[in-house]
């Protein structure tokens, strides 16, 4: 195992090298693309470098792709529709001030300043930032809800309800593994 492993490896070391000796300007890309050949090729191995900025077109990813992007925890939730524990969130009492972005695409989809408590243990906003998030009818479970998703992505954040604080009387009920906070 540790010989595959090393085999792996060695194109991405050559490649770095040639990399950092020839000056290049486009270094991030060529390193980020040897560590993505060298784990497609060792397919047990979980890829936790992709970079989401050279994705053009999330909505035609493959579930393989996704699961490459993405705990499998994150994976459940966005790509799933799953949802975590209540109170189990790390951004439920966040109170710092920045901005919310997608986990799947780093799409700007809260900002801090619509964040409320709710206290039904999931990171709550009463506005989204502009069309950045879709809202989808959703009959799952016997229930009538309105699911709210990336519209970039089009990853599952949770849901949105009407008896949230004015202005907008919305609660926008989300996961906190959907999200990624971008701190001002």
């Amino acid at each position: 195992m540790k010989n595959i492993a090393i085999l792996i490896c060695i194109p991405f070391f050559i490649q770095c090298s040639q990399t950092i000796a020839s000056g290049s300007s486009d270094k991030k890309e060529v390193v980020t693309n040897s560590i993505s050949k060298a784990r497609e090729n060792n397919e047990s191995h979980h890829l936790t470098l992709v970079q989401k900025d050279s994705i053009k077109d999330f909505t035609n990813l493959s579930e393989a792709t996704w699961r490459k992007i993405l705990t499998e925890e994150e994976f459940q939730i966005l790509r799933k529709k799953g949802t975590e524990r209540a109170f189990t969130g790390k951004f439920n009492d966040n109170k710092k001030e920045g901005i919310y972005v997608c986990k799947g695409c780093d799409t700007k989809l809260f900002s801090s300043n619509t964040k409320f408590d709710s206290g039904t243990g999931w990171p709550s906003f009463y506005d989204k930032i502009e069309s950045n998030v879709e809202e989808k009818q959703d009959n799952s479970y016997g229930m009538q809800r309105i699911e709210v998703v990336c519209n970039t992505c089009k990853g599952h954040l949770g849901h949105v309800f009407n008896d949230g604080p004015k202005p907008t009387e919305l609660r926008y009920c989300i996961n906190s593994l959907s999200l990624d906070f971008k701190e001002q």
